[in-house]
């Protein structure tokens, strides 16, 4: 299972980081596919199927990812679109129709945000590739932290496996890896940059703990199985999502991006 999912992981990250460089359509085409992909996904772990109301959601997403690039507010707004048909479409049940529309919410809204982050005709390559490297250093960190020392648990009502050792873990992997990043494309980097990687790694935790929570509550074990030895998109990028938002709120809150912290 560990081969299978480095090798799927080294398939993986070339791609999204070519794609990350190339910025523009490219990037927002495999935001979308992805959008599109999560909102499949979400409607199978609650409805063990793809209703009209789920693939409204994909599509509204993926429109939405590709409309970001030039017009991020009309971006969002087929995003609330997605959400509010797709809610109705759901069926007569008040939690259905919002477990449905906060699904699309789920899957667009960071879609979006990363997009518009990218489209920074200055940052934006720099912030899109520390963001997917802090991302995964905090997956990498937590995992082998928690294998190598283990220890209390996290959360163990949701997630079984995850250790307060491992939290530890990916902060530090990640505080690294934002400091070295931001060596890599010349900023100036020092303990503010490390601690915004550590506080984005405590972020990205949390929004792979709510999705353990949702296949919790689906009674799946995973999102999907497209990915070899991940299982599904929502797997593989959950706690992307989370950060994404962090990140871009960050940047709006205090006009500067994660690059500018020294």
């Amino acid at each position: 299972m560990l081969k299978t999912r480095a090798l799927s992981a080294l398939v993986m990250a070339p791609p999204a980081l070519l794609a990350a460089w190339a910025g523009g359509y490219a990037f927002a085409a495999l935001i979308a596919l992805a959008a599109a992909l999560m909102c499949w996904e979400w409607h199978r772990m609650l409805n063990g199927g793809f209703p009209l109301s789920g693939r409204v959601a994909s599509v509204g997403c993926a429109v939405a990812s590709l409309l970001a690039v030039a017009r991020p507010d009309i971006g969002l707004g087929f995003v609330a679109l997605a959400a509010l048909a797709s809610a109705g479409l759901a069926g007569d049940d008040r939690s259905g129709r919002s477990w449905a529309g906060f699904g699309a919410v789920y899957a667009g809204l960071p879609s979006v945000i990363l997009v518009w982050l990218r489209a920074d005709p200055v940052a934006g390559n720099a912030v899109i590739w520390w963001l997917l490297l802090v991302v995964w250093s905090t997956d990498i960190g937590a995992y082998a932290f928690g294998r190598l020392i283990g220890g209390p648990k996290l959360l163990p009502m949701v997630s079984p496996k995850k250790t307060w050792a491992g939290l530890i873990g990916g902060m530090i992997s990640a505080g690294l890896a934002a400091f070295l990043v931001a060596l890599a494309v010349g900023a100036v980097a020092g303990a503010g940059v490390f601690g915004v990687g550590a506080a984005v790694a405590v972020v990205a935790q949390a929004g792979d703990l709510f999705e353990s929570w949702i296949k919790r509550r689906c009674n799946v074990k995973d999102s999907s199985n497209i990915i070899p030895g991940h299982g599904g998109v929502l797997d593989r990028v959950d706690g992307l999502l989370t950060a994404a938002l962090a990140v871009a709120a960050l940047s709006l809150a205090t006009g500067r991006t994660v690059l500018d912290w020294q």
